[in-house]
């Protein structure tokens, strides 16, 4: 049972290695099934296997990254102006605009898709609000919510703000001035 258990799982780390090079090269919306098990030497059914669809596996690969930005942002004092928390907070918003078929699974897998699961982009929305509740609880922003309520309206304000990216009448505001608008109007009182 073992060798089975071990050779499963070398199999899965040989097929998220094959996309992630895919991504690398191509992007992710260029990462097709066929590719990924042609450079993993593997059937199509092996891929099923590991993955109910290509977007089960962007939920891992688009999760992983997400859970790498929010590494480095752990990293990082708290900030102290809403300014440096726009600095922040452009990266990682920079990624999840990278590709609109990135941003497209990111709202779709937000969420938890069922009770019983919650997949590694649901997982990364949850982290993020732990990180950024725990900074606004001490830092220099309004004090008259919980600071956890504060950093879901980060959440929502940032993705707003990466939506109008894709939008015709607003792709042309840049993303740093558009998440300071906001949070200046949610974080700063008077």
């Amino acid at each position: 049972m073992a060798k089975v258990q071990a050779r499963t799982l070398k199999t899965h780390a040989k097929l998220l290695e094959a996309a992630r090079d895919i991504v690398a090269s191509s992007g992710y919306e260029a990462l097709r099934v066929e590719e990924v098990v042609l450079r993993a030497g593997v059937a199509k059914g092996t891929f099923f296997s590991h993955f109910r669809d290509k977007d089960a596996l962007m939920d891992q690969l688009i999760g992983e990254k997400i859970d790498e930005f929010l590494n480095e942002i752990e990293t990082k004092s708290p900030p102290q102006s809403v300014e440096e928390l726009v600095d922040i907070l452009v990266p990682l918003s920079e990624f999840m605009t990278c590709e609109r078929y990135v941003f497209d699974i990111i709202l779709r897998y937000s969420g938890s898709l069922a009770e019983d699961y919650m997949g590694p982009i649901a997982k990364t929305f949850e982290r993020h609000g732990q990180v950024f509740g725990e900074w606004l609880a001490g830092g220099p922003f309004r004090r008259d919510i919980d600071p956890y309520l504060l950093a879901e309206g980060i959440q929502a304000f940032s993705v707003q703000a990466m939506a109008l990216k894709f939008c015709a009448a607003h792709n042309t505001i840049p993303m740093r001035d558009m998440l300071h608008r906001y949070f200046k109007a949610w974080l700063i009182v008077g």
